[in-house]
């Protein structure tokens, strides 16, 4: 005889077997006994919830001769003709390949032909949000005034897509994702059952990685029974087959994340390549393990350990680094990577990705946003903690040393720069970046390429590089003017600017003073 999967071998029979939809079934069974069964009934849920296992029971117990407690005796002549799939009083329609409007006519025409044997005619449509809208507007008839006989279950993953108009005339049942405590007992049960040895720690992980789907569980722990067939199935043994890293991982990568060593990042991503993890499972898994210390940084009491699923020994260790991290920049961490999972789904270079954002999580000062602002400051305070002298700005002169001889240049001179640079200029400098966000591609983007000094006049010098940059600006008509009506309104009164090119970084230090470094020494002596 041919093996039968684990889920479909152990599929709920009766009520009593259904795990985690307790407020469905109490609700159903309530109906059956009180006699006040409905017409139309809609499941909705996400996939290995028990939709359609519930449908089928359901059918299985209106039908019944001597149903118990509302629930299926499994016995009578009707419960086994169904359970055979041989009952012509229960059909089963997949929606996703019977979806268009002659296939709902044939419904529609069946319904009028009452049942054979037995008291109802099921009709369970699965994935019914898969009809076209001309298949919905012929069932919406049936489906609000079907005969007494007939019953109609909708199941669906994706109730958003169904009309009104067939939302409005059936009940609605929805489905819980199964808590991981559930899923764990539930395999338990059934290993026994099979006599397979499974360690607990093992089930468990099986039971998260389902994200809530009984099916996915029952499938993935199949997987692992027959990778390792015969043997005990420990939780090391469930990790290599489902490509899965150890929670200790995540702590060593974390820890190196904080202490903003790149080099550690990315030998432990190596560790992981080189052992043939799946790397999109490896970002999922990371950005859990960082909600889990995001949970246990904000929680003010010991009910989130009810919350946060993990042993007492990881829950230690969690409690430990959250001590170690800031809530702003675990917030960070998290924001960053669920982008990269979005990303990361159809990459063909999954690894470089996840390299890039390992910098960008130790290197905060690459990255401009609002968010990594507190995370730049702090990198600052422990480089200073650790005595770490930060260089001083190339215009300050080293104490004992005669001063740099400047060139002459078309810029105004260190012994020229005004005592007092103009106010309405100070304001534009500082205000430098945002000014630049509020304009449009391509001058943003040439904007930030550029430095600031000063020029005749007490005016504003824009020193842009040499090429495309300076065409822009220079060659192009109005693009000058742009900018000069942002700078005016932001100021308040006309401002014109002067601009200039410069070959490169050594040309613009040799030619001309940093007005930025200048005007962000006067608001920090401040």
């Amino acid at each position: 005889m041919s093996y039968t999967a684990l889920y479909r071998k152990f599929r709920p029979e009766r009520f009593e077997d259904v795990k985690g939809q307790d407020h469905i079934v109490t609700t159903l069974r309530n109906q059956i006994e009180a006699d006040r069964i409905g017409h139309a009934y809609l499941f909705c849920g996400t996939r290995g919830t028990g939709k359609t296992t519930i449908a089928k029971i359901f059918a299985k117990a209106v039908n019944c001769e001597n149903p118990v407690d509302g629930s299926p005796c499994g016995e009578c002549r009707s419960c086994r003709s169904i359970a055979a799939g041989a009952s012509m009083n229960v059909i089963e329609i997949d929606a996703a390949s019977n979806n268009g409007v002659d296939n709902i006519r044939e419904i529609v025409d069946e319904v009028s032909y009452s049942p054979a044997e037995g008291r109802f005619k099921v009709y369970i449509i699965d994935e019914v949000h898969m009809l076209s809208i001309g298949a919905f507007n012929a069932l919406l008839k049936t489906l609000e005034e079907p005969p007494s006989y007939v019953i109609f279950i909708l199941a669906t993953t994706e109730v958003h897509k169904i009309p009104v108009t067939i939302l409005s005339r059936c009940q609605r049942y929805d489905f819980k994702r199964i808590s991981i405590e559930t899923i764990t007992d539930r395999l338990r049960d059934l290993m026994v059952q099979e006599n397979q040895q499974v360690q607990e720690k093992a089930l468990r992980y099986v039971a998260k990685a389902a994200d809530g789907s009984m099916r996915d569980a029952l499938s993935l722990l199949d997987q692992c029974i027959a990778f390792h067939y015969g043997k005990e199935l420990t939780y090391d043994m469930v990790l290599d087959v489902l490509g899965a890293v150890d929670t200790e991982v995540f702590s060593r990568l974390l820890r190196a994340v904080l202490e903003r060593s790149v080099t550690d990042c990315i030998g432990i991503l190596e560790e992981i390549v080189m052992q043939g993890r799946e790397l999109s499972q490896f970002v999922s898994d990371f950005t859990w393990y960082l909600r889990n210390l995001l949970l246990i940084k904000t929680s003010e009491d010991n009910a989130i350990e009810d919350v946060v699923d993990v042993s007492s020994d990881n829950l230690a260790r969690l409690k430990e680094e959250a001590q170690m991290a800031e809530t702003d920049a675990i917030m960070r961490y998290i924001r960053e990577l669920s982008e990269l999972s979005g990303r990361i789904r159809y990459a063909g270079q999954k690894r470089i990705l996840i390299e890039m954002a390992l910098i960008k999580l130790c290197r905060p000062q690459m990255e401009i946003s609002q968010d990594s602002l507190l995370d730049r400051l702090r990198a600052v305070e422990q480089q200073l903690e650790k005595g770490v002298v930060l260089q001083q700005p190339a215009q300050t002169a080293i104490q004992g040393s005669a001063p740099e001889q400047k060139t002459a240049r078309p810029g105004i001179s260190m012994a020229e720069l005004p005592k007092a640079i103009p106010e309405d200029v100070s304001n534009i400098v500082a205000n430098w970046p945002t000014l630049v966000g509020q304009t449009a591609m391509p001058m943003k983007l040439y904007l930030k390429k550029a430095k600031l000094s000063l020029g005749g006049d007490n005016r504003l010098m824009i020193v842009l590089e040499d090429g495309l940059s300076s065409d822009y600006f220079l060659k192009q008509e109005g693009n000058k003017e742009e900018l000069e009506k942002l700078l005016s309104e932001f100021a308040q009164k006309k401002v014109e600017v002067n601009m200039t090119v410069s070959r490169s970084d050594r040309d613009f230090e040799d030619s001309y003073v940093d007005l930025t470094q200048i005007i962000h020494m006067e608001i920090e002596e401040e």
